[in-house]
């Protein structure tokens, strides 16, 4: 019989578990390889001890912060360095807004830029029941070849045609959904294209000034950038329709013809003036656009230009355009002004665009009264200027001011006229004891010494019967410097322009469209010559002294003057001619004097 099975003990089979249990570990952690732990990372840099941890913190043995938890903070300083984001601002559409100030101006603005498309003064009509004059400073057949007023100039071409370009996203205070504004109001103009980002502000008040601050910046920094007036400038129907670029430098006003400024029909030929300028712009006879410093708003200055803080920069381009005046057209140079700062800080000035009203410019800050150009004989023109708007005020048509001021001026200088008759009566009466004298030297040349001996003979007869030589000519030599006045002060002063007479006659300020008047002055001027004394008996003189007033006229004829200005001679011829007849017949002419020589 066999013998019975041995059963394991509690203790072998402990033994055989715990093995078992040792030999699946090692084999799994053969089999099985565990997964690779990330890196500690390293904690944050501290400039100061660490605080005890508060009340409510986790306790120090808590999980400690995910490694990905720091990977934020690391990417917020790298973005720090690069950059900023630029939002683009841009319209869909063009939107036309036209800004109305009462008898004053209207100007359409288009988003399209931000640019001004027309600047429509309201000037006030000669007749009073007639609507004001309506005239737009901006031609529009240039600027739409050259840009528009109020439109950028840039160092980078392409930054320049992308600010001139773009839609421009516009508010309006105060806030209104309408196209049409009345001033006061603000208009702003705001685009980028999320690298170049342009602001303008314009401000437009009741009279004809208007605030503009621009601001440009290519991402994020701040980039140089000047306002321009673009396209032309004044009235393209005047006579003398050219404009000109002026600036002020410490007080001293320069005028800079369109010629002077660059070659035509190249755009890279500049000319610049760097600041700070007291003011500068463009203009014409009559009209005017210029940027000027903003004013201090605070301060012991309140009220007064910011000439030293201001960097305007000129800048001018010249190109050949075809002005139309009526039926004619012509060619002439264009010249264009950008005003900027010249460290590429924002714009801040203001923007006068309006006729060159003498009393209102004086009234500006900085006074831009030297814009009316008198030239040399400002003394005579300007206090006849205002003699004539007095007297304009009692007869509300300045063609018979203008003969009302020279009756006036005949009847102050009647006295001298008397004198003058005088001294050409007593010539006449020496005229044969002279001819004999000039006589007797005629054989020699005029560089013989022996032709002294006759000039000191002739003197001693002026002194023995008290003439002066110039005596007869002196009332011309004074009417003469009134005449280049009285012709500056027509064609500079914007209360003359377009002033009619009567008739045919409907601008003092231009040439007589049909030659009438040139016409009929010289044939009274020539009749006021035969009735005066002739203080000579050389057939030549006097044959060249009837042939003056013939000539004469000729010449208003081939260089034209303004038509008040032959209002005025005319009627000074009139008067002489009246006067001559009454000292005729109160003054007759002495009988001649006999030559030496003849008995008597």
């Amino acid at each position: 019989m066999s013998e019975p099975k041995k059963e394991m003990s509690q203790e072998f089979r402990t033994l055989l578990a715990v093995l078992l249990s040792v030999g699946i570990i090692a084999l799994s952690s053969f089999l099985i390889k565990p997964a690779p732990q990330p890196a500690p990372q390293a904690p944050p840099a501290q400039s100061a001890p660490q605080q005890s941890a508060p009340a409510n913190q986790a306790p120090a043995n808590s999980a400690p912060v995910a490694p990905a938890q720091s990977t934020p903070r690391r990417k917020a300083a790298n973005e720090a360095a690069a950059p900023p984001e630029i939002v683009p601002h841009a319209a869909t559409s063009e939107r036309i807004l036209t800004i109305e100030s009462k008898d004053k101006y209207r100007i359409q603005l288009s988003n399209q830029g931000g640019v001004a498309r027309h600047w429509v003064l309201l000037l006030p009509s000669h007749a009073g029941d007639k609507k004001p004059e309506e005239l737009d400073v901006v031609h529009a057949q240039a600027a739409l070849q050259f840009g528009w007023p109020l439109s950028l100039a840039m160092d980078d071409a392409q930054l320049e045609s992308r600010a001139n370009t773009g839609f421009y996203e516009v508010t309006v205070t105060p806030a209104s959904s309408a196209d049409t504004l009345q001033a006061p109001c603000e208009v702003d103009f705001v685009w980028s294209d999320g690298h170049l980002s342009v602001t303008k502000k314009l401000k437009f008040d009741v009279s004809y000034t208007v605030g503009a601050e621009v601001t440009a910046e290519l991402d994020g920094q701040p980039v140089p950038a000047s306002i321009a007036w673009r396209g032309g400038f004044g009235d393209p129907s005047a006579e003398h329709a050219g404009a000109n670029v002026f600036y002020s430098l410490n007080g001293k006003l320069n005028i800079l013809a369109a010629n002077k400024l660059g070659q035509p029909n190249q755009s890279d030929q500049r000319s610049g003036q760097p600041g700070p300028l007291d003011f500068t712009g463009i203009q014409d006879n009559f009209f005017a656009a210029a940027f000027l410093p903003r004013l201090e708003t605070t301060g012991p200055r309140a009220g007064l230009p910011d000439t030293l803080g201001a960097q305007l920069t000129l800048t001018d381009w010249s190109f050949n355009r075809d002005v139309v005046s009526g039926n004619t057209t012509s060619k002439e140079l264009t010249p264009e002004i950008a005003v900027g700062s010249a460290r590429g800080t924002p714009l801040d000035l203001r923007l006068f665009v309006g006729p060159k009203n003498l009393d209102e410019l004086k009234a500006m800050r900085p006074p831009l009264n030297e814009l009316v150009q008198f030239g040399w004989w400002g003394f005579i023109a300007e206090p006849m200027f205002y003699v004539l708007r007095w007297i304009h005020t009692f007869i509300p048509n300045y063609g018979w001011a203008i003969v009302l001021l020279t009756l006036a001026i005949n009847m102050v200088m009647f006295p001298l006229t008397i004198k003058s008759y005088r001294s050409m009566l007593k010539m006449q009466k020496v005229a044969p004891e002279i001819k004999s004298i000039q006589d007797r030297y005629k054989k020699y040349s005029m560089r013989d010494p022996r032709k002294q001996k006759m000039n000191e003979e002739i003197m001693a007869i002026y002194s023995r019967e008290g003439i002066s030589p110039l005596g007869g000519c002196l009332p011309m030599l004074i009417q003469m410097p009134l005449w280049l006045g009285l012709n500056r002060m027509i064609t500079s002063t914007i209360e003359l322009r377009h002033a009619p007479w009567f008739g045919w006659i409907h601008d003092l300020s231009a040439r007589d469209p049909y030659y009438i008047l040139p016409v009929i002055m010289a044939i009274t001027f020539y009749l006021a010559q035969m009735s005066t004394p002739t203080p000579t008996t050389d057939a030549s003189q006097q044959r060249m002294m009837k042939m003056m007033p013939i000539m004469f006229g000729g010449m208003f004829i081939i260089f034209p003057v303004p038509t008040g200005l032959v209002v005025y001679i005319l009627t000074s011829s009139l008067v002489s001619m009246g006067q001559r007849w009454f000292l005729n017949r109160t003054m007759p002419a002495p009988a001649p004097a006999k030559g030496p020589g003849k008995k008597k």
